[in-house]
């Protein structure tokens, strides 16, 4: 564990939910308009087909290198928290890597979004 926890602030907090949302919003969008293009293609206009490779690529660009932030972003965090317990960090890191669109919602909600979870030397939890 690191020796100074990293708990970033809540601006940053919404931020990287915010990062960690937008490549499954995308995710549905792209499909949308791959839709629309191909059934651009088939309306008859074969001398004036609908170009939309330019439109999606800076967007397309823009959340591949979205993701890979995010997910360094989430691997530094798991290292440099005191809300994993120690035996589950690795898993949670290769959880992230291998599965980083499902993963980063999921790691973002349960040690970002949501309050510290305590467990005294009793083992009862209490929430502040």
């Amino acid at each position: 564990m690191a020796s100074r926890p990293w708990q970033p602030s809540r601006p940053t907090v919404i931020l990287m939910g915010i990062g960690a949302v937008w490549p499954v919003i995308y995710f549905f969008l792209f499909i949308g308009f791959m839709f629309f293009m191909f059934a651009s293609m088939s309306t008859g206009h074969a001398n004036q087909p609908f170009n939309g490779f330019w439109l999606i690529f800076p967007i397309h660009l823009l959340t591949m290198i979205l993701m890979f932030v995010v997910i360094a972003m989430y691997v530094i965090h798991a290292f440099r928290t005191d809300r994993i317990p120690e035996d589950r960090r690795v898993l949670w890191v290769i959880v992230l890597l291998f599965g980083g669109l499902i993963a980063a919602p999921i790691y973002w909600y349960l040690y970002l979004w949501r309050p510290a979870t305590y467990a005294p030397a009793g083992g009862a939890e209490y929430r502040p």
